[in-house]
């Protein structure tokens, strides 16, 4: 079960903080903890800072010259992949997706988009409902032609490789908790492209720390969001020789707040970003820790959480909120 004998380029700040937040707790009726995965360091910090260790480590070990990925447009993945081929020298090709089909001039230019481009990426656009997987290929084979070496980074870094990362996480959050006498009853995060969840799934149960997850889907319908998380769960825990410790039950989402869709916020998403900011000075983004916090703040006026110590995982991502400036400024008159 070592990472050791995996390739690892270390660059991100770890480990990183768990703090309380007594006043946001007081508000939701919460004992409520969080896990500042924001805080990773690289080009603003963010989640895919520690996958991007390990994909990282790989394409270095295989000679690779560019990093070939892609995202939506105000993607936190392709700001961290730029910025982790600009540290290592290396090339950045980016296909960016029309997902949420915003044409606002901050949406398009600004937010993780300006620092793409501050970063050095290569970028093209392409409608949403593109054949994404088709699109990297084509980039790939376009580095081939000019005698380059790419290696291909799937959407949020999310393969086995990837979510070592968070495998890694898991890991070292049992370590603190341990370190400050702090039972964990349940952590929250939100579940995208799955390598998060499905990195910490893999970490408690190869750690047997019985810490159930709760991921709060930002996109998909919750029968596909939790087939996709345990499906990678299971791959990156056989990779570490113990799939069998991984269940069908380890994984749980609950995609009730993804509202009109990826990427597009409502005001709940925006009452969270005020609720974090104006309790706690914590800046969440729209996309994905916003929509996990609007999720979370419902869950815990339910009375879901009672009795509970949550901790809940900042995915990081408030660049994006200069994206979405337009939506968020009349909000916040």
């Amino acid at each position: 079960m070592q990472l050791a004998r995996f390739p690892r380029a270390r660059f991100a700040h770890l480990p990183t903080p768990l703090e309380p937040m007594p006043r946001l707790s007081e508000v939701l009726g919460v004992e409520l903890w969080v896990k500042r995965d924001d805080c990773t360091g690289l080009a603003g910090g963010g989640n895919k800072t520690r996958k991007l260790e390990f994909l990282l480590g790989e394409a270095l070990e295989g000679g690779a010259d560019t990093l070939v990925t892609q995202g939506a447009i105000q993607s936190n993945h392709v700001r961290q992949t730029a910025a982790a081929a600009a540290r290592f020298g290396m090339g950045c090709s980016v296909i960016l997706e029309a997902r949420t089909g915003s044409t606002a001039e901050d949406y398009l230019g600004s937010g993780n988009v300006l620092l793409d481009r501050l970063l050095g990426a290569t970028i093209r656009t392409v409608p949403a409902g593109s054949d994404m997987n088709a699109a990297l290929e084509e980039d790939a084979e376009s580095v081939r032609k000019r005698g380059g070496k790419p290696y291909i980074i799937p959407g949020g870094g999310s393969n086995t490789v990837g979510a070592l990362g968070y495998v890694d996480c898991a890991w070292e959050l049992r370590a603190q908790a341990d370190q400050m006498d702090l039972t964990i009853d349940r952590l929250v995060t939100a579940t995208g492209s799955a390598g998060t969840h499905a990195g910490l799934v893999a970490g408690f149960a190869l750690a047997g720390a019985d810490i159930p997850i709760l991921g709060i889907g930002v996109r998909a319908p919750k029968d596909v969001q939790e087939a996709n998380v345990h499906k990678l769960a299971l791959a990156t825990a056989e990779m570490l020789g113990h799939g069998e410790r991984v269940s069908r039950e380890m994984t749980v989402a609950d995609c009730d707040y993804v509202g009109a869709g990826y990427g597009l916020v409502d005001d709940a998403v925006i009452d969270a970003l005020k609720l974090a900011a104006r309790t706690e000075g914590l800046l969440l983004d729209p996309v994905y820790s916003g929509k996990a916090m609007k999720g979370l703040i419902a869950l815990a006026k339910q009375g879901r959480f009672k009795g509970e110590r949550v901790v809940f995982l900042h995915t990081g991502g408030a660049q994006g909120l200069f994206g979405y400036h337009s939506i968020l400024e009349p909000a916040l008159l």
